[in-house]
């Protein structure tokens, strides 16, 4: 490997190739990870050009190096770990904005931009990149995860916004998986293929991207029930009703706990019962029409109370605990403990079901659990804290996880709505798909990285 991260530096510069110890470590562990690996890659490379890239992955081929693709580091399912080692690329310094078509609707972006940036800086045209992930994620790790957040409801998920792909694969060429067009009808549709195949079958470093139009209004709203279950049957009725929500999100009694114990969000005491997180966006009268239905349906389904943003800042307050859930629980984890955070999605009748099954399976651990998600189509996380050294404490944790994917699974859904699959999660991606479609994939893999060197160890094994 060392005569790799050597040839590297000679073609490309010491400047962009780190062995630092602290990097190495950054690079290979996450503390909201439940799937890291002892091992660490032997060098962290930045390059900045996809020429860069290609170059890295030839020399890296020469050497048999396996090559790890990592962004911002916010994956839980260990998509960026190192566990064969290898050269980490870094593409975070791939983060400018190659080309802006506002009269298209669309941009060209590296893989290392990020969203929120991208969004800000084309703000004043009146048009956005609708997702919300995590403020830290980048284009490149949004795509190989093919990640949504809370506005999934009403805009998709990242493979809605992706027209095309630059991919360096394993042998270091250069594809463009099509041209710009909306649609095509033009041979296989590559762009689909790496979109969600988290860096094992190339490397993405550039994407066209569509974007929407900024509503003219937008507004949120929050709405507290006595039980889960309760909310989440409200959240069925507001979709049956055809309520046209942006975004519609889940938090229970727990979670809201923490909201008060980190401190707050948008300063406020909240009230400490399972809630609904609403957001509304379109003209001023739709959006006015949307809160008075919601507000109906919230009464006649045992809503303890409902409120809503009258002003930008209430707007801000009101959304603020929902966006910080994950830092709330960081912030308040007690020191030796890990977190252990995973997501399922099934269909939308079944998910107050689950979501009742699944908290009563946590709780009967005797340790602190919570519920959160994406209720408006389907997805929900839980996050579970355990002390990582109590070897029987862990099992018991991961004995729960692996139930709750398994009843996502019965009713017809997946193991992972947004995170991806990575280390921790193979052995469940067997049980959904099968060994037929799990052939398949291997078979494609087979044939882009011949070798296994692009992201081993994760989806699934040779």
């Amino acid at each position: 490997m060392l005569k790799a991260v050597n040839e590297i530096r000679q073609l490309l510069g010491k400047d962009i190739v780190s062995v630092d110890s602290d990097d190495l470590e950054e690079h290979g562990y996450s503390e909201w990870s439940t799937s890291n690996t002892d091992v660490r890659p032997v060098a962290i490379v930045r390059p900045q050009t996809t020429e860069q890239v290609s170059s890295i992955a030839r020399i890296c081929t020469k050497y048999k190096v396996p090559m790890i693709p990592y962004g911002a580091g916010s994956s839980v399912e260990g998509n960026f770990s190192s566990p064969h080692s290898g050269v980490c690329l870094d593409l975070s310094g791939m983060d400018r904005i190659v080309a802006f078509h506002p009269e298209d609707m669309d941009i060209v972006v590296q893989a290392g931009v990020n969203w929120t940036n991208m969004n800000e800086e084309i703000k004043d045209t009146g048009l956005f990149l609708p997702l919300d992930p995590s403020p830290t994620a980048l284009i490149g790790g949004m795509i190989a995860t093919n990640c949504s957040g809370t506005n999934a409801m009403r805009y998709g998920t990242m493979k809605d916004y992706v027209i095309n792909l630059t991919v360096v694969l394993s042998d270091g060429s250069v594809i463009k998986t099509r041209h710009r067009p909306r649609k095509t009808s033009a041979g296989y549709n590559l762009t689909a293929l790496f979109t969600g195949s988290e860096g094992t079958l190339g490397i993405i470093t550039e994407a066209t991207l569509k974007l929407a139009i900024i509503p003219e209004k937008f507004s949120v709203a929050t709405a507290t029930f006595s039980t889960v279950k309760e909310a989440a049957d409200a959240a069925f009725k507001m979709m049956r009703r055809g309520v046209p929500l942006a975004a519609l999100e889940m938090m229970d009694d727990v979670q809201m706990k923490v909201i008060n114990q980190s401190g707050g969000a948008g300063g406020r005491v909240w009230d400490e019962y399972p809630t609904l997180f609403l957001k509304f966006s379109g003209s001023q009268n739709a959006v006015q029409d949307s809160i008075n239905l919601t507000k109906e349906i919230a009464k006649f389904s045992s809503c303890r109370s409902f409120e809503f943003a009258k002003t930008e800042d209430e707007m801000q307050s009101l959304w603020s605990a929902r966006k910080q859930a994950l830092w709330a629980n960081l912030a308040v984890r007690p020191e030796g403990t890990q977190i252990w955070s995973t997501d399922v999605a099934v269909p939308l009748s079944r998910m107050a079901e689950l979501i009742e099954i699944s908290k009563q399976r946590a709780s009967q651990l005797g340790l602190f659990n919570s519920v959160m998600g994406h209720v408006g189509d389907g997805n929900f996380h839980q996050v579970v804290m355990y002390n990582p050294d109590d070897k029987q404490e862990r099992q018991a944790v991961s004995d729960c996880v692996d139930g709750m994917m398994a009843r996502a699974l019965e009713m017809e859904g997946t193991v992972s709505g947004e995170h991806g699959i990575g280390l921790g999660k193979k052995h469940c991606l067997q049980k959904e798909l099968g060994p037929a479609t799990i052939g398949i994939m291997k078979a494609i893999k087979d044939t882009l990285d011949p070798h296994w060197l692009l992201n081993p160890g994760k989806v699934f094994d040779p």
